[in-house]
């Protein structure tokens, strides 16, 4: 590992506070002024993983009588379960099923989501992008036995009543689904906190989960946090997008991580593309990843979208949810054609766990 990518680790785990300055007695009885607990890191299996590849490295020129002796020095920390499993599972890279995720999933909202998801045997999110609240309320009324997740857009409705909330609200609780509000909030906190309570929508009444972009900074997410938290609500951040030549990648998508692993009690995960190529390894398993553009075929439209199949985001990009939009709401049958990407979704979900 070189000076950098050491420094930045290094800053990491201060920001988890895991590098504490002070005064420390150590076992040894020696007097320190610095203290680093990576017990934390079991909730960052990101880090997790940085950080046992550096000491596997840092370990090579050691003796085995050295490296057993350490381990058997140290066997005795307690890690609390089924935190200690699951993390044990992210950080080897293997898929941990949803329901063992919803164990560990800090926010009431994630953790419903993860049971609806195993309960139901779906991890189907229905992009419900029509023009009148008529047409959403029927398509959610017949798709509903097959998704986990309903995503809406509200601002596109042209008969939008108050009622609106309380009518999908229903639906919902009928089938056993979440409701998304792909909002896509991106402005400064004291905005974002009066477009999500207030309004002519009053999302915050009716939506489960809702998104943000992380341009403007953490404070997006703390003006958001601020109303939702204490409802039950999650968040979403866009870590990646879907659409031809945008510029959430890289940097933006690692600087989404950090945000939402210092607010995993509200953020429950995100808008990805490909989390299996992400260079950091993947985030902390009670994070969930949706990705949108998901068709029978892969391809794009004139507009620049891009499309997956169920199997490739599912098994080979490591995503968690598919949202289908046009591929289902333009179907001469849309609960039939539901039923088809449930079951391809699932099928690759189950393919991924062996």
């Amino acid at each position: 590992m070189d000076k950098a990518s050491l420094e930045t680790l290094i800053l990491e785990l201060h920001d988890i506070e895991a590098v504490k300055f002070g005064s420390f007695t150590l076992k040894s009885g020696i007097v320190s002024p610095i203290y680093i607990d990576l017990r934390l890191i079991v909730s960052y299996p990101s880090l997790l993983i940085r950080i046992s590849d550096l000491l596997s490295q840092l370990a090579a020129p050691l003796s085995f009588s050295l490296v057993r002796n350490f381990l058997d020095a140290n066997r005795s920390v307690a890690v609390p379960k089924p935190a200690a499993e699951v993390a044990v599972k992210a950080s080897a890279r293997v898929r941990v099923p949803y329901g063992e995720r919803a164990k560990v999933s800090k926010n009431p909202a994630g953790k419903r989501l993860f049971e609806v998801m195993e309960a139901k045997q779906t991890n189907l999110c229905v992009a419900a992008d029509v023009a009148t609240a008529k047409e959403l309320l029927e398509i959610a009324d017949k798709v509903g036995p097959e998704i986990c997740l309903l995503k809406t857009h509200v601002d596109i409705l042209s008969d939008f009543t108050p009622e609106f909330g309380s009518q999908l609200r229903q639906i919902a609780d009928k089938h056993n689904f979440l409701i998304f509000e792909d909002r896509k909030f991106a402005d400064i906190g004291n905005t974002v906190t009066m477009q999500y309570e207030g309004g002519i929508f009053r999302i915050l009444d009716w939506a489960d989960i809702t998104n943000a972009h992380i341009i403007s900074g953490p404070g997006i997410v703390d003006g958001l946090k601020l109303k939702g938290l204490s409802k039950g609500r999650g968040l979403l951040l866009l870590a990646e997008m879907s659409s031809k030549g945008n510029l959430a990648q890289g940097d933006y998508t690692e600087a989404a991580v950090k945000i939402a692993e210092q607010h995993s009690d509200f953020v429950i995960g995100f808008i990805s593309v490909n989390p299996a190529s992400w260079k950091w390894g993947p985030s902390d398993p009670s994070f969930i990843h949706a990705t949108p553009g998901v068709q029978m075929v892969s391809g794009g439209d004139s507009l620049g979208q891009q499309y997956n199949t169920p199997y490739s985001v599912i098994n080979d990009r490591g995503s968690d949810i598919i949202i289908v939009g046009r591929g289902i709401i333009k179907a001469s049958n849309p609960a039939e054609t539901a039923r088809e990407y449930r079951v391809q979704g699932w099928e690759a979900y189950k393919a991924s766990c062996s």
